[in-house]
């Protein structure tokens, strides 16, 4: 049993820090609601300056505006506890659009609808689903450290697998997700798991769920037999209204994992959602069309960029490097050189005189301090990832896709582990990446592995889009790039 001192702990921890779900839903109802209200402004100020004679901002609309809120909630928005980005981004997008959809219908279906206007209504719906994440995402950014933030989570168990739970969840707190507190029944696992106490045995779960109004518990014990793991389960789906079962599959988690009743029979099917025709094929009609508009916006930057290296660096603007894509087949990718000539020799000369770095590159294949990149107009490019930009015309043709895992040389390639290399090739390589958007040049080879990994099971167009969004904040901030 805990002693006097652990057993104050918990009490402690949710008065001076207790999350709070409906705060959390009110907080992100209001961020919806000034993103939807700020682009239908924004919306009819622009249709005016095409069409000066719409003279009325849907006024009468004005009362269903809670619809928005009505919706949202009923697709779990609020509080969204444990959602993904990209569970979430889907269903803003879905939800914004039905609404609209509803209101597009209630207006040309009624009598009052000639001051309306078509053209507000969509440029109001763009705005929204584009603001909608940008808003939420300021929300995560100012609120999900704070104490009230979120969800209290009670963790049953505190072994290995429950110190990389509480690590996971701590680490992203805009999951909402807030572990104060692990159960054994093992003493001698009390004192802390993850920086989070453990307080007493299994048993005292549902005095703690009703005194604290805790609505979650992780059963994070994958090594208990069957038969203790069923029990548990029983238990405590009797006491806490959200039961999340760990399994222990660790490495193989899945956006859209999905339950199968296989005669009464749990299973889970994991699918590689890249590898399936159909989706490859809407993939490649998305980077064809995206591509081509990315491609002509990005030509004034490759011309200022082409520009800037001539008047600094003797030789090419552009050179290609020899990649390793699609079932191992060897392409050629062009890139705005942000190297010296004779950039290989250069490389060497510094890792023989700085063992450091040598350790870096063999980690990482980069080097933070890169002797052999030209000052400002190589930085720039590489920090900024737009020395990739020429690689449009290669999604164009098709030997790379906007989002996948990049396409790295053979020396980088060789020091993967020989089963992955060959998953990996087995779909397009990317302009963009999980990687790029979550470590960048911070990640190591392990880590890479892993994302690369992860994207391919759980492809989806959200997850694109996601990521896509994700690159664009990446080469702003240039955070992790070198």
């Amino acid at each position: 049993m805990a002693t006097k001192a652990q057993a104050l702990v918990l009490p402690n921890i949710l008065v001076t820090s207790r999350p709070s779900p409906v705060l959390t839903g009110t907080v992100l109802a209001l961020s919806d609601l000034a993103a939807v209200v700020l682009s239908a402004l924004l919306a009819f100020r622009i249709w005016l300056l095409i069409n000066a004679q719409v003279t009325q901002l849907f006024s009468d609309l004005w009362p269903v505006l809670g619809l928005f809120a009505v919706v949202f909630a009923a697709q779990g928005l609020y509080p969204g506890i444990g959602m993904t980005p990209v569970e979430e981004l889907q269903r803003l997008v879905t939800s914004t659009t039905v609404v609209y959809l509803l209101l597009t219908a209630s207006i040309f279906l009624s009598k009052n609808s000639s001051g309306a206007s078509r053209g507000v209504f969509a440029l109001a719906w763009l705005f929204s689903i584009l603001s909608l994440p940008v808003f939420r995402g300021l929300v995560y950014q100012v609120c999900s450290a704070r104490s009230w933030w979120g969800s209290p989570v009670l963790v049953l168990g505190a072994g290995r697998t429950a110190e990389l739970v509480v690590r996971e969840l701590r680490n992203k707190p805009a999951l909402g997700f807030k572990p104060i507190a692990c159960l054994d029944d093992d003493e001698e696992k009390l004192g802390f798991c993850g920086h989070v106490p453990v307080l007493d045995q299994l048993s005292s779960a549902g005095q703690l769920a009703r005194e604290y109004g805790i609505q979650y518990a992780i059963l994070a014990m994958p090594g208990v037999k069957r038969e203790r793991l069923m029990y548990l389960l029983d238990l405590y789906s009797g006491v806490f209204p959200h039961v999340i079962l760990v399994p222990d599959l660790f490495g193989i988690a899945s956006l859209w994992v999905s339950p199968r009743d296989l005669g009464g029979v749990l299973g889970l099917e994991v699918r590689h959602n890249l590898l399936m025709p159909f989706n490859r094929w809407f993939k490649r009609v998305f980077d064809v069309v995206v591509g081509v508009l990315a491609g002509l916006a990005a030509l004034p930057v490759i011309l200022v960029a082409f520009l800037a290296i001539k008047c600094l660096s003797p030789g090419r603007a552009f050179f290609h490097q020899l990649r390793e894509g699609e079932w191992g087949k060897p392409i050629r990718i062009p890139k705005l050189r942000t190297m010296y000539p004779g950039a290989e020799n250069l490389l060497e000369k510094y890792l023989d005189c700085n063992p450091e770095a040598r350790r870096q590159w063999e980690r990482h294949c980069k080097l933070k301090d890169d002797p052999r990149i030209l000052p400002w107009v190589g930085k720039l490019l590489r920090r900024t990832s737009l020395d990739e930009l020429p690689q449009l015309w290669c999604v164009i043709k098709g030997e790379m896709s906007l989002v996948g895992p990049r396409p790295f040389p053979s020396y980088h390639n060789e020091r993967f582990d020989a089963r992955f290399r060959t998953f990996r090739t087995r779909v397009t390589p990317g302009l963009t990446g999980l990687w790029q958007i979550s470590d960048r040049s911070d990640g190591d080879l392990d880590t890479q592995a892993k994302l690369d990994t992860y994207y391919i099971r759980n492809w989806s167009p959200w997850l694109d889009i996601y990521i896509l969004g994700r690159t664009l904040r990446a080469v702003v901030t240039g955070r992790g790039a070198y």
